[in-house]
């Protein structure tokens, strides 16, 4: 344990977090600080006054009370896969759930029981041996908690729902530094602001998931030069909004590689990406995805497990780059919408970037919208502009084609964003995507468990909020 503890800490408080705390203590002074503190966003280079390495919810309720007690800010990790860079402040204790990734499977009943610093692949890993999965994201070394606590899309959401609409249980430890489970049972209303409300409400040190089917499915994706982009654009609508639920179809507008099917005069430009995946009977899978891909440049369709295709994303989001992204929810993908999309992808500063998108609705909008505290069930059409990049001296350049992305959509827009894609945003941003009376009835949450705001360190909702402020 590291002897160097934030100077301004109290003798008592520094005595009980000794007594109590079992995990590694990294302080400014150790030989792997830099490395301890690293987030998977290369543009968030901040400094924690300690690093509190968390090995079980007796370790967190510790770093709680400590920070606490010796009036320190507080900020949490499980992946810090945030593209805010929300697990770090300058001088602030980093309460680190990364050493916390032990999954349990009840196959019989169909659960996982998975600790706060699980990523996405430890999840999958573990439930896939049994023919299971529980719906997420599409980059395995995501954080399961913050993706899951701010909703979670993935390829099984038109599907079966979102990540939080799996949570059944949490193991939560409050800003007090007690620990409670909250389930339909008891602590109902903490569970309602769990599943969407973000990291507001207390750390989650064990989420019981529930689990579905899974088996191989049926990937097949396309690539469309941009002079053909308005019109596969509109084949996309159609064939995407008329989907089976065994369906899911996605695009994207990015840099064409190497690979064998993509034409040569394609590569090493931008071009426009349509993806789909059947999950159904495999041997459906080609019926139901081949008339997307009639007037594709190229195209490649494979049987792939489950695990793999969650994978497919992890080489394209690599650590320590560079991200700023902006989203924005559609009401509709129009010819002008498509036209503009077109456009923003032939402006793209880096080669690395991405504008993504999808049809969603299906599973995600049968749930009731009060069921839970995530935001725009209704939304049809979710856009995702992703810059990414290496050099510092890109970040303007970067940053303002990721927001211009989304501003030239703006005629279409339905209002609010993903919460786990703010960032850099203006005040008021928050409330706007929760919405006048989600946004009251999480804060009023926040005054029954975080009265005094210990955990900020997020898309933070105030325990004074209001949604007119």
């Amino acid at each position: 344990m590291t002897e160097l503890l934030q100077p301004t800490s109290s003798p008592a408080a520094e005595s009980e977090l000794r007594n109590r705390f079992q995990g590694p203590i990294v302080g400014p002074a150790d030989p792997d600080y830099d490395t301890v503190r690293a987030v998977w966003n290369g543009m968030h280079d901040r400094r924690p006054s300690l690093i509190l390495r968390c090995t079980d919810t007796t370790d967190v309720s510790a770093a709680l009370r400590y920070a606490k007690a010796s009036g320190q800010a507080v900020t949490v990790r499980g992946g810090g896969h945030n593209v805010a860079g929300t697990a770090l402040a300058d001088g602030a204790v980093l309460i680190d759930l990364s050493l916390m990734r032990e999954v349990t499977i009840d196959p019989e009943q169909q659960l996982a029981h998975a600790q706060g610093g699980c990523l996405l692949g430890d999840v999958d890993a573990a439930t896939t041996a049994y023919g299971l999965a529980c719906p997420a994201g599409v980059v395995s070394h995501t954080g399961l908690g913050g993706l899951a606590l701010g909703g979670g899309y993935g390829w099984l959401a038109r599907k079966w729902g979102l990540t939080c609409d799996h949570i059944i249980a949490a193991e939560v430890v409050l800003a007090d530094g007690s620990v409670v489970v909250a389930d339909e049972s008891k602590h109902a209303e903490l569970l309602w602001g769990l599943r969407g409300g973000g990291g507001n409400l207390g750390i989650v040190t064990r989420f019981t998931l529930r689990l579905r089917p899974v088996g191989s499915v049926h990937f097949h994706t396309g690539v469309f030069a941009l002079a053909d982009g308005v019109a596969a654009l509109a084949r996309y609508r159609e064939f995407a909004e008329a989907q089976a639920p065994d369906l899911h179809t996605v695009g994207a507008l990015k840099y064409a590689g190497s690979q064998d099917w993509v034409p040569a005069e394609l590569r090493g430009k931008p071009a426009l990406f349509l993806t789909s995946v059947w999950f159904g009977d495999p041997a459906e899978g080609p019926a139901q995805t081949e008339p997307l891909f009639a007037t594709a440049a190229g195209d490649e369709a494979r049987l792939m497990s489950y695990a793999e295709l969650q994978a497919l994303g992890d080489h394209g989001e690599p650590h320590g780059n560079r991200y700023f992204t902006k989203s924005c929810y559609l009401t509709e993908l129009t010819a002008g919408a498509a036209e503009e999309l077109i456009a923003s992808g032939a402006a793209m500063v880096s080669p690395r970037s991405s504008i993504d998108f999808e049809y969603l609705r299906g599973a995600i909008a049968e749930v009731a919208d009060e069921a839970s505290a995530f935001p725009r069930r209704d939304a049809p059409y979710i856009v995702t502009v992703s810059a990414q990049w290496t050099d510092p001296a890109q970040d303007q350049a970067n940053a303002a084609w990721s927001r211009a992305g989304v501003e030239r959509l703006a005629p279409w827009h339905l209002g609010g964003a993903y919460v786990n894609y703010l960032q850099d945003e203006q005040p008021g941003k928050v409330a706007e995507v929760y919405g006048t009376r989600r946004y009251e009835r999480l804060a009023d949450l926040k005054r029954r468990f975080d009265p005094e705001n210990v955990l900020s360190g997020n898309q933070n909702i105030p325990p004074t909020a209001s949604a007119h402020q």
